[in-house]
């Protein structure tokens, strides 16, 4: 059995149920992990906000404001990030404390170890475990498929980031203005491939309420129709250019 990766669990300090779900479900495999100290976004002062949100990026590249929860959310990625890159780690699995396990880790821990190519980010789970179109898939394994989705998948309930990965996204995202999840879809921003490891063997768990909206507030955020409806003309153009250039590179890579 391969040894286990670090794994960082995203929690807040006020979730301590999540906590406690999600270190019994770990250690019903023997899993250990480390807890990161969420970023509680309604908490967070305009002067901290503003060392990375970017307002007029927001208004360029997103179709409403960011709400204070999606900020923190963000700021917890980025400190999960940063700490993969001070540790000097490999790589290290991130984890929200919203999923639940459907599958043997260890299995995944050992096909991840088992890579002979340079990856940055494998998503091992997706967002309300939506599914999305297929456009190129690879056999690991009898167990997993390595796969890139036409649009890479949102959510960041589960994804396996290396010491470059983190690089790369702390470099690009040092001023955001859109969900962490949508920036990741963004590779062409990023230059970071986004690959899935699937099946899936994490899920999200759809019983929680989610800590974003607890910690947005109930205001209803106004959208900007028309920009949204630009902006996904320009980026489905953006996408389907470099989404090829991941699988072409991929295919010489295997």
């Amino acid at each position: 059995m391969s040894k286990q990766p670090p794994i960082f669990l995203i929690n807040l300090d006020q979730s301590a149920d999540r906590l406690e779900k999600s270190a019994n479900r770990l250690a019903e495999q023997n899993i250990t992990f480390e807890r990161i100290s969420g970023v509680y976004g309604k908490s967070l002062p305009d002067n901290e906000i503003n060392k990375h949100y970017n307002s007029q990026l927001n208004r360029q590249r997103f179709y409403r404001e960011l709400g204070k929860g999606e900020i923190g959310c963000y700021f917890s990625h980025r400190k999960a990030w940063q700490t993969i890159i001070d540790r000097k780690l490999d790589y290290a699995i991130v984890l929200e404390d919203d999923f639940r396990v459907v599958g043997n880790l260890h299995n995944v821990f050992e096909t991840l170890a088992s890579l002979k190519f340079e990856w940055q980010l494998i998503k091992l789970a997706a967002y309300e475990n939506r599914e999305r179109p297929i456009e190129f898939k690879h056999a690991l394994n009898d167990e997993f498929d390595l796969v890139v989705h036409k649009k890479a998948m949102t959510g960041c309930c589960a994804q396996a980031i290396t010491y470059e990965g983190a690089k790369a996204l702390l470099k690009a995202t040092d001023q955001f203005g859109r969900p962490v999840d949508t920036d990741i879809q963004h590779i062409w921003e990023t230059s970071v491939p986004v690959y899935s490891m699937m099946p899936y063997y994490i899920e999200q768990d759809l019983e929680f309420d989610s800590d974003i909206a607890a910690a947005t507030g109930k205001t209803k955020v106004k959208k900007r129709f028309w920009q949204r409806k630009k902006l996904q003309l320009c980026e489905k153009i953006q996408n389907k250019k470099y989404t090829q250039k991941v699988i072409d590179d991929l295919k010489k890579a295997l």
